[in-house]
This record gives C-alpha cells, sequence and structure tokens, in this order.
C-alpha cells in the first residue's frame, strides 16, 4: 500500500475513534478532556503532513478542484498585479485573494515548459528538451512526450478525478501534410477525458488549424476568436462537471495569448491604441516603479540595461506602427483576462469557487522574434490577413526589469508571475512568496492537493521519479525544502540555480556568468571572476543533472539544420 494510503488508513481509524471518544466525555460533561481531543486531532493530521480534508471518508467532496490556466509568450510584468499598465482585473482579483510567487520559473520555452507542467519532470526527461518539430535523435530530444513520464491527468484522473483540457496541447508532433494526427499522445490519450485542443503551436487566432474536440478533428468555428473559443469551453465544461458528476475535477486551461501573429478584437485594440505614444523605455521605468510599489521586485535591485532603439529618433509614422503593435498584444492579454473572469464566474454560479484550486503562469519570457509575413500594412495589423509579432523592443518591456528573452536562460526568459488562489485551502491574507519555485513543482503540489501518490509505474511503463516538491507548505505560510538545485537548458542556453547564486550561459560558446540573486536578480553584475570557485562547483552540479536528465551531448545545431532531419 502506498505512504500516503497507509497514512489515509490510520487517520480514519484515529479520526473515528477520536469522535467515539468526543461524545462520551461530552456526555460526562468533562470540558478539557473534549477541547484535548479537538485540539490533538488536528495536531497529528498535520505531523503526518496529511490536509486535513483528506481525512473525511468522502474524498470526492473534500478534495479541492485544480484549475490550471497558462499564458504563452508573456512576460514577466505584463498583467497588473506584476507591475503592468495592461487591464486584467480578474487575475489582479485573484492575487489579492491567494498568493503570489514571485521568483517562479519556467523552462525558457513553449513545448519544452509544457512537458515539464504536465509531467513534473525536467524537459529532457519527458522527451521534449527541445521542440516537437523533430525528433533529433535522443532520449531526451526525441520531439514527443515520452511514455516514461505520465501527465497530471493521468495521476488525477486514476485517483478519480475528472480531467479537461481547454487550449493549446504542443506536446506532441502534428501532421502538416495530413493535417491530423498522430494521435498517440493527443489529450485524450493521456489522461484527458475531455478536450478542446489545438495539437501545434500557434496560428491565426481567427481561423485556428489543428482544432481537435476530444479525439476528432473539427473545424474552426466562423467569426469566433480562439481565446475566447477556448475561455468559454473551459467554462462549459465546469459548468456541465457541475450538473453531471459529484468527483472533483481538474481543468487545464492552456491559452495561446499573446503568442504571435498578434490578432485581436477590434474592440480590445481601440482600448490600448495611444496608450504607447510615450514608448518602449518610458513603459519599461514605469513598470519597474510600479513593481517596486507592489513588492514584485526588491527595492536594491537595478533595473537592466534598454535593449531598444531612442525612441525619440522615431518618425511620426514608425511610432505609430510601434504603438498599435504593443496595443494589440495588451488587447490579446487583456481579453484573455476577460475570458479568465467567465471561467471563474462559472466556478461562482455552480458554487464551486470555494474548493477550487486556481494556479496562473506563463509559459516563458516575451518573445523577442521578428514576424513579419502577409499583409503588412497599418490598418491590416491585428486583423486575420495579417502576421506580426511585436518584436524584441516591446519584449524587453514585458520582461521588466530582466534581461533576455524567450529561449534563454536569463531571467527574462524563464521568470513568469504566478497567482494561487483557493479561498477554502488559502486562508492567509494575501502574500508574496519568494522562494525559487518552478513548473517542475506542479505536479507536486496536484498530487498532495489530491491526496494522491505519483506512480512509479503507469500503464505497463515504468515512470521516471519526479523531480518537483509540492508548493502546498508554501501556501500555508511554511517552507519549502527542496533537495537540489534548479537546472535549465534549451538550445545550449542553460543555467543552474542553487540557494543564492545563480550560474547562466548564452549558448555554447560563451562563459559562464554568475549572480547573486539575492541582491542581483536583474543580472547586472557578473560575479564569476570574484567567485571562480563557486563557477566551478555549480558547473560540476549542472553537468551531474545534464547527464542524469538526458540533456547531454548538447546540440550545437541551428534550428534549421534541427529541422532538416524530419
Amino acid at each position: 500500500m502506498a505512504e500516503r494510503a497507509k497514512r489515509q488508513t490510520f487517520m480514519c481509524f484515529f479520526v473515528l475513534a477520536s469522535w467515539d471518544r468526543l461524545q462520551l466525555m461530552s456526555s460526562q460533561r468533562n470540558l478539557a478532556q473534549v477541547v484535548s481531543a479537538i485540539v490533538v486531532a488536528p495536531l497529528i493530521c498535520l505531523l503526518l503532513q496529511l490536509p486535513i480534508y483528506a481525512t473525511t471518508s468522502d474524498e470526492s467532496v473534500s478534495r479541492p478542484n485544480i484549475v490550471l490556466i497558462m499564458a504563452d509568450d508573456m512576460g514577466y510584468s505584463d498583467i497588473g498585479c506584476f507591475g503592468s499598465e495592461i487591464d486584467t482585473p480578474n487575475l489582479d482579483r485573484l492575487a489579492s485573494s491567494g498568493v503570489v510567487l514571485t521568483h517562479f520559473y519556467n523552462a525558457g520555452k513553449c513545448c519544452p515548459t509544457r512537458a515539464s507542467l504536465l509531467t513534473g519532470l525536467y524537459p529532457h526527461q519527458a522527451g521534449v528538451g527541445w521542440m516537437v518539430s523533430a525528433d533529433l535523435g535522443t532520449h531526451g530530444y526525441q520531439g514527443d512526450l515520452n511514455r516514461a513520464s505520465v501527465t497530471i491527468a493521468e495521476v488525477l484522473g486514476s485517483a478519480g478525478y475528472r480531467c479537461y483540457m481547454s487550449g493549446k496541447w504542443h506536446v506532441t508532433p502534428w501532421d502538416y501534410k495530413k493535417n491530423d494526427g498522430p494521435k498517440h499522445n493527443w489529450p485524450l490519450r493521456r489522461g484527458f477525458h475531455h478536450c478542446y485542443s489545438t495539437i501545434n503551436g500557434s496560428g491565426n487566432y481567427f481561423n485556428f488549424g489543428s482544432l481537435v474536440r476530444d479525439d476528432k478533428r473539427i473545424r474552426h468555428q466562423p467569426g469566433a476568436y480562439y481565446t475566447d473559443a477556448i475561455s468559454d469551453e473551459a467554462a462549459t465544461y465546469i459548468r456541465k462537471h457541475a450538473s453531471d458528476s459529484a468527483q472533483p475535477f481538474f481543468l487545464y486551461v492552456a491559452y495561446t495569448a499573446p503568442h504571435f501573429p498578434l490578432h485581436a478584437k477590434p474592440a480590445d485594440i481601440k482600448k490600448y491604441l495611444g496608450k504607447y505614444r510615450e514608448g518602449w523605455q518610458t513603459t519599461r521605468h514605469r513598470r519597474f516603479a510600479k513593481m517596486r510599489e507592489l513588492g514584485i521586485v526588491d527595492g536594491n535591485w537595478q533595473l537592466s540595461a534598454d535593449d531598444a532603439s531612442d525612441w525619440s529618433k522615431l518618425s511620426v509614422e514608425q511610432k505609430t506602427l510601434w504603438d498599435k503593435r504593443m496595443a494589440v498584444y495588451a488587447a490579446q492579454i487583456d481579453c484573455m483576462d476577460q475570458g479568465i473572469g467567465r471561467v471563474l464566474s462559472s466556478l461562482d454560479d455552480t458554487g464551486q469557487r470555494e474548493n477550487t484550486l486556481v494556479m496562473f503562469l506563463s509559459d516563458n519570457g516575451g518573445c523577442a522574434e521578428m514576424k513579419s509575413r502577409s499583409n503588412r500594412s497599418l490598418d491590416a495589423l491585428g486583423k486575420s490577413k495579417s502576421y506580426e509579432s511585436y518584436r524584441r523592443e516591446w519584449a524587453n518591456v514585458s520582461n521588466t526589469p530582466f534581461r533576455m528573452y524567450k529561449r534563454y536562460a536569463h531571467e527574462g526568459g524563464i521568470s513568469t508571475p504566478f497567482i494561487a488562489s483557493w479561498p477554502a485551502g488559502i486562508t492567509s491574507s494575501p502574500t508574496k512568496i519568494r522562494t525559487p519555485c518552478h513548473v517542475v513543482d506542479v505536479m507536486a503540489t496536484c498530487c498532495d492537493v489530491a491526496a494522491t501518490d505519483y506512480p512509479t509505474d503507469f500503464a505497463g511503463h515504468s515512470i521516471t521519479p519526479a523531480e518537483g516538491t509540492s508548493l502546498l507548505p508554501l501556501f500555508g505560510g511554511g517552507k519549502m525544502m527542496r533537495k537540489a538545485p534548479l537546472c535549465w537548458e534549451y538550445e545550449g542556453n542553460r543555467a543552474i540555480r542553487d540557494g543564492k547564486w545563480k550560474l547562466v550561459a548564452r549558448g555554447l560558446l560563451e562563459d559562464w556568468e554568475l549572480y547573486d540573486m539575492g541582491v542581483d536578480r536583474t543580472e547586472t553584475e557578473d560575479l564569476a571572476s570574484v567567485h571562480p570557485n563557486v563557477v566551478e562547483t555549480l558547473s560540476a552540479k549542472w553537468t551531474d543533472w545534464a547527464s542524469r536528465c538526458q540533456v547531454l551531448p548538447l546540440d550545437g545545431r541551428t534550428k534549421e539544420e534541427r529541422l532538416s532531419n524530419r
């Protein structure tokens, strides 16, 4: 019997015995003993590290629902409660009623982060050390979620949860020639009971391809906007579940917003047109000041250097174009937040909000890639016939106050806002937690709150032990006991964070840089030459991790060279 099951069995007997004793003492009016029994039972639950809600006989009622929401290519400072001017009242409300983790990390890139989030493993251990665009010929880079991993849906589904998904999947290849499968790793084959999903990574928000419902290809509905569709499908799952099932549920809501292309609804764009005429430097510095006021960043951190041209030297026409690019990007986030509001309303309307854990994060930092094709006119920008990105200049704003971007292991690439709200379980006053955490921790957290064990084998396959640590102690004001440093690798960009130290390198040819995260999380002062022994120690630890987690050998080929193997 699993260790958690043993504890649950013991606690069931303990609670029943305590209740009989309590009734007897009550009849004898021994108040001191009654109070003692009331106090002792919860204390023993704590000592056993077993949530009190897991001791009831009807676990389907007591265990919480879990809603996991992920944004796509959204930077650290892009929501209101993390310093943004973008209107995100629903996410801000979640933050004000729960906890905010200011040192939360993703894997720096979409596919690897999603694989890591879903499995509780580092991306390479799950087979997705790079993209799902190609099999690079080794275990860590096969470009497809492997069977040595198990998803949150597979674990929770085995524990009595109903599991739903709405949004971007992107952990298995998509056959563009057939415009279909292979289906072996689609959501329903990895534990979900129902899904409304896009299998590939990005596309036209007004005409999305690779769209599936459960196990069947479907067509995008004319006039629909994909962000709204993701939100509305998620809300429908919640409402239908409330009427059909008494089981707890797990819902994974994976937006494509605000990933390029820059597509948004006209009314949302209009709200932000002209808001960015002051330029990227002014916007970035204003965000940094707000982040300090909110306590998101420490007052002793320095803002990293601006990575953009001088706004004042642009022509009026150029400023108008750049203003609209950022307005469309902001509109994408605004629309996502509106949709999150509808998801939360569905919980409220069905009486499920109180005992639902909602978590929100982003898959990587803002994206500096330059995308521009189809109709490049100012009028077309934001509409279906255009295909544009907001580029390095605005990505530098999104990642305030950090350096670098999506795909890099510097803070701008791997840092995400993280919010957790659970009215029945997080009852302390709103707080900001500065403990370093990672997407590998989400699996452990889900297992913990669902009172179930992570398996050693599943469906006939041996399962790689999970890497993460439950966040639940942090939610209750306690401490997390992490056993190993956090590590990263993507396209040779690599890092390790161990306590206050972070060692990071850009690409295979660059030297290691060393930063003291306690005083310089914005990575402005490289201490590698000052502390060579620390560099040597952390470098060795990173190599040990890379060897253990199927990261080696590092692949120095370009994206084009990798894709030529398809």
